[in-house]
């Protein structure tokens, strides 16, 4: 068994003292730039951040009251990293690279995306394309390997490791001889595992970093899970991305049976009941529980916790799962006859809404919060009651450690606030 990762809460780092903090007055801030982009703030609520276009066409990032001294002809995919430090993709001379707090990295790049950051923020990775091809920056420091083709970025929780599915041979127009030998395969710190194979899919690395695992397909007609390149002994019709147990390398990944979907452990099933679908596989904290999104019969989805599905279903969507701290409880967001709303242990909130977020648990976990929307503005909702008026727009709430406060980031009149209200 391998350590079980610490899990992080950033939350304990805020403040809780200061009732309601002005962050940015958004009016100031157009009568000062041409344009305005990708707004975002900070996990902590003490920074609000935006692409600002400037008088001779460059872009640059402003944070609350100070703009970057760095100028761009291009800025783009603006991101607090979970630790608080500031990230965006930038260009000029027709070369990209990626900026830290105005600190870009030394290299640059023909181009730049699919910016990915570990566990802790103290990693951050992105896809690059230089001439000699694709491969992934980690830290500023590029593979040196590069591929004919790439399609993602992973970075391992612990930020020491990156992978993506890669190309490992050029492959013209027509030619299905070399496709059907497979020219697909993972590529972890720039070297790609022996076996190619005919597709790779989304990959998963384990809590340290020393495992791998990704959906894959042998033929046309069977597809599979392979960890660190060896497949599973068994085939399937079909597999969704894999998830590794907390404090091992096994491998937990939905799987299409003659049976139906099934929840399946290292290629054997962990749930013996089959559903229409299952999907989205998430663990408790503490690693003891399993929720999944499934199926029970087609067009009719819910959650199922530790192999039992809850007695309500949805006819439209159910997103992943949601676990308490103490791994008690569950809740998802749901969609039915067009409305969203959050379902918590099986039981759907009465209010509804156009567009809801993910739930928040509290920290003991007697309280759902989540961001909700209806008619253009939003809200605050707590165990299924408004606890707001409507804003124009909202961050996802955060509790305090106590559970005692709720932190909300909205925009009011033009102006971003960051306020702490009274759970009770």
């Amino acid at each position: 068994m391998q350590p079980q990762q610490e899990e992080l809460h950033p939350e304990s780092a805020c403040d809780w003292d200061t009732p309601t903090k002005l962050l940015a007055d958004l009016d100031e801030w157009r009568s000062e730039y041409d344009e305005i982009q990708e707004r975002k703030v900070s996990k902590d609520g003490e920074k609000v951040a935006a692409i600002v276009k400037n008088e001779d066409d460059s872009f640059t990032v402003r944070v609350n009251g100070t703009a970057w001294s760095n100028r761009f002809e291009k800025v783009w995919s603006l991101e607090f990293a979970p630790d608080g430090r500031l990230f965006c993709i930038a260009m000029n001379d027709d070369e990209w690279t990626v900026v830290q707090d105005d600190q870009p990295w030394d290299e640059s790049f023909d181009y730049v995306w699919n910016l990915k950051f570990s566990k802790d923020g103290a990693s951050a990775a992105a896809n690059i394309r230089t001439p000699e091809g694709y491969g992934i920056a980690l830290n500023g420091e590029a593979w040196e390997k590069k591929f004919v083709q790439m399609r993602s970025c992973e970075i391992s929780p612990d930020g020491l490791h990156t992978a993506g599915n890669v190309q490992v041979e050029p492959l013209s127009e027509g030619d299905i001889f070399t496709f059907k030998k497979g020219v697909w395969s993972l590529a972890i710190d720039g070297e790609e595992w022996p076996a190619s194979f005919l597709n790779v899919w989304n990959c998963a690395f384990s809590v340290d970093g020393a495992a791998l695992a990704a959906e894959v397909r042998l033929d046309p007609g069977s597809q599979t899970i392979a960890v660190n390149g060896i497949p599973w002994n068994e085939t399937f019709k079909a597999v969704w991305e894999p998830l590794f147990v907390p404090g091992s390398h096994d491998v937990v990944a939905p799987c299409l049976t003659p049976e139906g979907w099934k929840l399946l452990v290292n290629g054997k099933p962990i749930w013996t009941r089959s559903f229409a679908q299952v999907w989205h596989q998430t663990f408790s904290p503490d690693g003891k529980r399993l929720a999944a999104v499934v199926a029970p019969s087609f067009g009719r989805w819910t959650i199922a916790v530790d192999g039992n599905p809850w007695k309500a279903t949805f006819g439209e969507a159910v997103l992943a799962p949601v676990f308490s701290r103490d791994g008690q409880r569950t809740a998802s967001a749901v969609k039915h006859h067009g409305k969203w709303t959050i379902a918590v242990d099986g039981v759907p909130w009465a209010e509804t809404f156009d567009m809801i977020w993910n739930p928040v648990f509290s920290p003991s976990g007697e309280y759902v919060a989540a961001k909700a929307e209806r008619e253009k503005e939003t809200f605050l909702v707590i165990n299924g009651k408004l606890a707001t008026k409507g804003f124009q727009k909202m961050c996802e709430p955060v509790f305090s450690p106590d559970g005692s406060k709720i932190m909300i980031k909205d925009l009011e009149f033009g102006r971003f606030y960051r306020r702490l209200l009274p759970v009770k």
